[in-house]
């Protein structure tokens, strides 16, 4: 077996802040982009976690990593940019996450409400007036899982990292993309996100790896007054929080 290769001391202070890709040799499709510095998209590319990955995003792409692998094959990968500042990695980082569609990256890249729009989704971005809470309010950021199903109600109700007690006691659960609202609902009851209650959903998130406090919700779309109230509204910037990993916030709570 060749030595696994890593940068030098030299080669890394040169570096600064980069960014990467990994790609799977049986197709040369992407599969994963990441920022780092030293020797990261080494450690990345040979399946050692990452502390600050989100748990569906991990569990992706170390399956990705082990099924290359036990083709007896390994992940090729690219630095795509280097010699950059955080902040510039992570917008670069973000504008890759947004090129590659299927990435195992489960949360859009940094303030994300800048990324891919249409022309139309801009213009709805800067003119949609604001969102005034009027009931306690559980947002739900679908920008990702959207791209998974057909209904949105099934995106936004399956399946989270969330206390089931303080999910039941909000009034609505708002479907959120890129900051615009897009969906109200209500939810009859959380349960556990198991395939004995969700088994079509359960199926289409095969191999997110184990589910052990997750939730989903069985619910229905809001009342129309409540739709009008929230849809086609903007959050706040105040409740937008740049490159946050998790996709559930509270509101009016």
């Amino acid at each position: 077996m060749s030595t696994p290769l890593r940068f030098s001391d030299q080669v890394c202070q040169r570096l600064g802040h980069y960014v990467y890709r990994l790609i799977d040799p049986r197709d040369g499709a992407t599969f994963y982009v990441g920022r780092g510095q030293g020797n990261r998209v080494f450690d990345h590319a040979a399946g050692r976690p990452a502390l600050t990955e989100s748990e569906d995003t991990e569990d992706l792409k170390l399956k990705a990593i082990r099924d290359i692998r036990m083709a007896g094959l390994e992940v090729e990968h690219v630095i795509h940019r280097h010699g950059m500042n955080e902040e510039c990695a992570r917008e670069v980082e973000a504008a890759l996450i947004d090129a590659f569609p299927g990435l195992t990256n489960i949360q859009l890249g940094y303030d994300d409400h800048r990324g891919v729009m249409h022309a139309l989704e801009v213009i709805t971005e800067y003119e949609a007036p604001i969102a005034k809470p009027q009931h306690r309010l559980l947002l739900i950021n679908v920008s990702r899982s959207i791209g998974q199903h057909d209904d949105l109600l099934d995106a936004v109700r399956f399946a989270w990292k969330i206390d089931p007690g303080k999910a039941s006691s909000a009034e609505y659960i708002l479907a959120v993309r890129r900051g615009l609202i897009v969906g109200a609902f209500v939810a009859d009851e959380w349960l556990p996100a198991t395939e004995k209650n969700f088994p079509a959903l359960f199926r289409l998130r095969e191999g997110y790896g184990p589910r052990e406090g997750r939730y989903g919700f069985v619910g229905k779309e809001a009342p129309e007054q409540i739709r009008k109230l929230y849809c086609q509204k903007r959050i706040p910037d105040s409740e937008r929080k740049r490159g946050a990993a998790n996709p559930i916030r509270y509101w009016n709570m």
